[in-house]
């Protein structure tokens, strides 16, 4: 049996414990996505990857504006890419990208309209240190969102495979379009537990505001 140079199996180790929410788990791996971010944005995901490099699913958007102006909610269909991977020693970094179209109804717009929307996410992490900066488009004749999600997250200890692992996050995101004047900042507490069927993990925490932030996400 071939044994696994210390580098290789860190690396191993790293990916197997990723702590990270991304859009593509594993290949024939299927993910399952809730997130609240209070009343401005409630989101939820299903994604399956037949192969490593992408996945397909469809997902859920709610958008209401902080002052009740307006409200939108779009279903959509979605195509995953992973455009670049650095397996590194001690760590992992992921470049992703995805698109995909629906339709949206508002409560300032009548009927149903055409959503396509785009997004790009990097990621960096070890056993010890995580940070992703995420960017997400919501586009329709009627209206244009972007939201921005940056997070930087902290490990009391090195978890290994198969044991919980906790995390120290501080998330900033930014709304366009009317959604959310100011810059948001969250602190947050990041939960994660491996099997060898998948994985599971959940974060929740409050914003400057005092308004509940949270996300949960199986892998299987």
């Amino acid at each position: 049996m071939r044994i696994l140079s210390w580098p290789a199996g860190l690396v191993l180790a790293v990916a197997s414990v990723a702590a990270g929410a991304k859009p593509i788990a594993y290949q024939n791996g299927s993910t399952v996505m809730f997130e609240y971010g209070g009343e401005t944005m409630q989101e939820a995901q299903v994604f399956h990857a037949p192969r490593y490099w992408w996945s397909g699913g469809a997902g859920w958007l709610r958008l209401e504006a902080d002052d009740g102006a307006f409200a939108r909610e779009i279903t959509y269909a979605r195509l995953n890419l992973l455009v670049k991977r650095w397996n590194l020693p001690g760590a992992q970094a992921n470049v992703f990208a995805w698109g995909g179209a629906g339709t949206a109804r508002g409560s300032d717009f009548g009927g149903s309209t055409f959503a396509p929307n785009a997004g790009l996410q990097a990621d960096y992490e070890t056993r010890r240190v995580y940070g992703s900066l995420k960017s997400d488009y919501q586009y329709s004749r009627h209206y244009a969102h972007r939201i921005d999600t940056l997070q930087l997250g902290l490990a009391p200890y090195e978890h290994e495979y198969g044991t919980p692992a906790l995390w120290f996050l501080v998330q900033g995101r930014t709304y366009t379009g009317g959604l959310y004047d100011d810059p948001e900042a969250a602190l947050l507490l990041r939960l994660f537990q491996a099997w060898s069927w998948g994985s599971a993990w959940g974060e929740a925490g409050v914003t400057q505001d005092g308004a509940v932030q949270s996300m949960f996400m199986f892998n299987f």
